[in-house]
């Protein structure tokens, strides 16, 4: 069923857009998304303020009503009876694609689980903006989003990833930046290649390109400034490792990379049938370099 047709029917039993916006550079605003917003009952934004702007930009007359983390569990109940009686209503965060690491999720779940039709219009998202100019691999990849603030649990989801062979990426905010580049050095060793890509699509656009070492030195002469994706290389250790000789070796190789021998023995074990303990040992019989 295509759009036009979907559109006709809102009429009588309401539909919700997903509509994504730019992320920083107004050019990136699609045709589409100009004539959804334009067309639809209402808007639900994350800040009526900020989107406000975008619409002004663009004339668009379309009244908002707010969305976000803070009254979601009291506006989805709302925002699905305006659906149910025919209203069209585009949902949209302040920058990027709704849902991704946004409330916006929950709504679109209540809306599947209410029978209300949800069509995407896709727009800019940071994580691909990002992953596509990094240089890391892009055929796989994980999206982890913000890591939890502090604590057992940021350590846990951090730990939780050290044998993640696939592309790791976070999203993460100025003030928390430098904290973010020790924890990662602490769980995934200080060789580990990482980019950090900030102010996507606007004018200080820039992408930092080395090792976690260097990229702590770095952002310690310099104050981390605007929103930032996080992409690490995920790790490259051979599978399975099942004698000594190859789990020495191994070992060895992880060591150049500057993991310490917890770190190495923690992912090694992950990765074969011996203990943590067992491999740990065996660390403890080779230098930290060779």
């Amino acid at each position: 069923m295509n759009a036009d047709k979907l559109q006709q029917q809102s009429i009588k039993r309401g539909l919700l857009y997903v509509v994504g916006t730019p992320i920083g550079n107004l050019e990136d605003m699609t045709f589409r998304a100009v004539r959804i917003l334009q067309t639809v009952d209402l808007i639900a934004a994350e800040d009526t303020r900020h989107t406000g702007k975008l619409l002004h930009h663009f004339q668009v007359k379309t009244p908002q009503i707010s969305y976000h983390e803070h009254n979601q569990q009291q506006r989805i109940p709302e925002l699905i009876e305006k659906l149910n009686e025919g209203s069209a209503i585009a949902l949209v965060t302040d920058a990027g694609m709704p849902g991704i690491s946004d409330p916006g999720y929950y709504l679109v779940k209540a809306c599947i689980e209410a029978g209300v039709s949800v069509v995407p219009l896709p727009g800019a998202t940071a994580v691909i903006t990002g992953l596509s100019a990094a240089g890391l691999p892009t055929d796989r990849f994980v999206f982890e989003g913000f890591l939890p603030p502090k604590g057992q649990e940021r350590r846990d989801r951090l730990e939780s990833l050290v044998s993640e062979s696939r592309t790791i990426i976070f999203y993460e905010a100025p003030h928390r930046v430098r904290q973010t580049l020790q924890d990662l050095a602490d769980a995934m060793g200080e060789a580990r290649q990482i980019v950090l890509a900030r102010e996507l699509t606007k004018l200080h656009e820039e992408f930092w390109r080395g090792n976690i070492s260097d990229a702590i030195a770095y952002y310690t002469q310099r104050e981390p400034q605007g929103e930032f994706t996080i992409l690490v290389a995920g790790t490259q250790f051979i599978t399975p490792v099942l004698s000594e000789t190859a789990l020495k070796a191994e070992l060895q190789r992880l060591f150049k990379e500057g993991l310490s021998r917890s770190q190495a023995s923690r992912q090694l074990a992950k990765a074969t049938s011996f203990s943590r303990r067992e491999i740990y040992q065996l660390a403890l019989e080779l230098p930290d370099f060779i």
